[in-house]
């Protein structure tokens, strides 16, 4: 039985269960979220690699990183429920000159939004990281307070401090239909009853989709593919080495579970049309491609040799969805008040979760959000013209470039 209340949640990823934390925070604890699992996260967040990086382009997203960090450090302080969160620090490797004066324009932005970063040389970088060789390197920059944690760890962590708030979560329970009532969102029909609310929030991840669908809105959140593979054990992996990226080569890494966790961005995407595939359904599964996650190791042997011998042990992978402009989609949509969205989080759902929920309380409980904050309304979409082969386009476009300069 679902009972109604102030603010329903659609979908119990990091996502939804952020913006639960965040409003639940913020004193609005009537909320209900909805997750048609038998538990929570276990569709998008379950196949994050769980890296949280913090240098961005613009001061704006640092400090929607920053908050994510601090977050993660607010919700590690519980002995009961942690997020599993390790801030070991972060490594983002240039090749070139072009990506050192990147690195030196991340710097002066970081230092702008005041996050700690400093550019290292490659001794420094050697000692951070012993097994890496940094020979062909041209400038490295490093983030002290860049980390990762366990996904799964991370949306239990909220569920608990939300739970503890007052807020409640109803599992296995299917969204069927959006109830409307003179012009704006009155509640929402389950399989399991139906409840009245005041907001509706669009949490639903690759379903995102369908969810705005059933309230009448189009929305450009395609599904793209991603991967990333985890060797055995390797000697000389520690759980305090710090992550890495090298934007040229388009990896990313993290130790996990004493082997190594290696991801990549691919030049050409797979990417899906929602329409192909119904709310009551599911994304295609997806096989490894090898090819890719082979490139992926063969790229970085070079920087790491011992991974030459290293066997997979296991392979994540999923449909994170993107946006044709790469910016989240969040706020209320002007079409139908108390429809919310929260989604289209190009591939930062589970890094930017804490930060996410804080941009979605101040679009709407700040009577006066920032700029930032109504350049990731809905509206942007519902209001203007554009097509579905185009949008497509460029959400793949968004992922292939994820390191573009």
């Amino acid at each position: 039985m679902i009972h109604n209340s102030e603010f329903i949640i659609i979908g119990g990823g990091a996502v939804g269960c952020g913006v639960a934390y965040a409003l639940a925070k913020a004193g609005k604890t009537d909320l209900l979220l909805l997750e048609r699992a038998a538990d929570l996260g276990q569709l998008t967040t379950s196949q994050g690699a769980g890296l949280c990086g913090q240098p961005r382009d613009s001061v704006e997203r640092i400090k929607l990183a920053m908050h994510s960090v601090a977050t993660f450090r607010e919700l590690q302080k519980d002995p009961d429920a942690k997020p599993d969160w390790h801030e070991v620090g972060s490594l983002r490797i240039a090749l070139s000159e072009s990506r050192a004066e990147e690195l030196r324009r991340l710097k002066q932005a970081a230092d702008a939004a005041g996050l700690e970063t400093a550019l290292i040389d490659r001794w420094e970088a050697a000692r951070r990281w012993p097994l890496m060789d940094f020979a062909r390197a041209t400038a490295m920059l490093w983030c002290p307070s860049d980390g990762y944690m366990t996904p799964a760890c991370v949306v239990k962590a909220y569920e608990h401090q939300c739970r503890k708030l007052g807020a409640r979560f109803a599992t296995s329970t299917r969204v069927e239909q959006i109830l409307l009532k003179n012009g704006r969102v009155s509640g929402v029909k389950t399989d399991q009853g139906t409840a009245e609310c005041r907001y509706l929030i669009n949490a639903a991840g690759a379903h995102a989709y369908h969810i705005a669908r059933l309230a009448g809105l189009e929305l450009p959140i395609v599904p793209v593919r991603h991967e990333y593979f985890v060797t055995v054990t390797m000697p000389g992996l520690g759980p305090d080495l710090p992550c890495f990226r090298i934007p040229e080569l388009a990896l990313y890494g993290r130790v996990r579970d004493g082997g190594l966790l290696l991801g990549g961005w691919e030049p050409k995407s797979m990417h899906l049309d929602p329409r192909a595939y119904e709310l009551a359904g599911a994304p295609p599964e997806i096989a490894p491609d090898w090819k890719v996650l082979n490139g992926f190791a063969e790229c970085l042997r070079p920087f790491l040799p011992e991974l030459k011998s290293a066997e997979t042990k296991c392979i994540g992978k999923g449909w994170p969805t993107f946006t044709p402009d790469g910016r989240f989609i969040i706020g209320e949509s002007c079409r139908l008040p108390g429809f919310v969205m929260a989604g289209g989080c190009n591939a930062h759902g589970i890094s930017g979760s804490g930060g996410i929920g804080k941009l979605l309380v101040e679009s709407l409980l700040d009577p006066k959000p920032s700029a930032y904050v109504r350049s990731l309304n809905p509206d942007r979409f519902t209001e203007t013209s554009w097509s579905w082969e185009q949008a497509r386009a460029q959400a793949a476009r968004v992922y292939e470039t994820y390191y573009g300069v």
